[in-house]
């Protein structure tokens, strides 16, 4: 092992922000909100609170994948929530998701304002609202709602373990990178094995365990993760590869991969989403410098 210190736990964890590294002015030990801002609120039937990270993805895909299969009632509002920034302690949104994560979905489609949060809950809400991406068949169903829950499950280990470890740690913890390396790659082993036999999570139909799952596996397959596709030789996982660029080529997928993104080249950057034509318009590249 390359660590030379020992770190022994004392009776009682105290809380240090120095500890934090990277996220040390936004994590803390306590919920609740930081400071008073209400949520904007747009047209649409559908607010969603997001930020263009693999969770926030998981959403818009499915808004634009609906909006692309004719569902026209899946218009949505997507504002921007800077998590680096803290946004997601203001009281608005911790109203809506008291956990004070994205993505954060408020439905203004019936007589009363229902909040969804955790992205597999909304994923469903949409999914069983307009009757589309979840099967009805109740085996299908099944196969389907466990795709889905393995991605929640596995994806912490993923983005909350290897990525911060290799990624975002101030300290580089050979046992803690390895640790996660491991289970990261037994997860594409999953994935790789099943995507063998199958065209898609569920079988032959594309669902929402797709969306959940593409934005996480997808994007590693293709080198798109923390810079971290060489170290776990990700493109060798042939059959995600395959999986991964077969979505990459859908119209709905591509769309909702821009939104709230406030990275990577300026012209897949949609920060805030109010209309359809706002991706022909309002995208980073077309925007005058403030």
């Amino acid at each position: 092992m390359s660590d030379s210190t020992t770190y022994t736990p004392p009776a009682v964890w105290t809380w240090n922000k120095a500890s934090g590294g990277q996220f040390a002015s936004i994590n803390r030990p306590i919920a609740g909100p930081t400071h008073d801002k209400e949520l904007p609120i747009g047209k649409h039937p559908l607010q969603l609170y997001s930020l263009g990270t693999p969770n926030g993805q998981k959403v818009t895909v499915m808004l634009e994948e609906l909006l692309a299969a004719g569902h026209t009632g899946a218009e949505y509002d997507a504002w921007l929530i800077r998590i680096n920034e803290g946004e997601q302690f203001g009281s608005g949104f911790v109203e809506v998701n008291p956990n004070s994560k994205i993505p954060a979905l408020v439905d203004r489609s019936g007589p009363e304002p229902i909040r969804v949060f955790e992205s597999g809950a909304i994923l469903i809400h949409l999914a069983e609202k307009f009757g589309a991406f979840l099967p009805t068949d109740r085996a299908k169903r099944a196969e389907c709602l466990s795709w889905l829950f393995w991605q929640m499950g596995s994806a912490p280990f993923l983005g909350g373990g290897f990525g911060h470890f290799y990624a975002y740690a101030p300290t580089k913890i050979e046992y803690a990178i390895d640790r996660y390396a491991m289970e990261v790659k037994r997860q594409m082993d999953v994935l790789d094995r099943h995507l063998a036999e199958h065209r898609f999570l569920g079988g032959d139909e594309y669902t929402i365990a797709d969306m959940a799952t593409w934005p996480w596996y997808g994007a590693l397959s293709k080198g798109q993760l923390y810079g971290a596709g060489e170290f776990l030789q990700a493109h060798t996982y042939a059959n995600v590869v395959r999986w991964a660029d077969e979505i990459a080529q859908r119209p709905g997928a591509r769309r909702g991969r821009m939104v709230n993104r406030t990275f990577g080249e300026p012209s897949s950057q949609l920060h805030e989403r109010h209309d359809a034509s706002d991706f022909d318009t309002k995208t980073q590249d077309k925007l005058k410098p403030a």
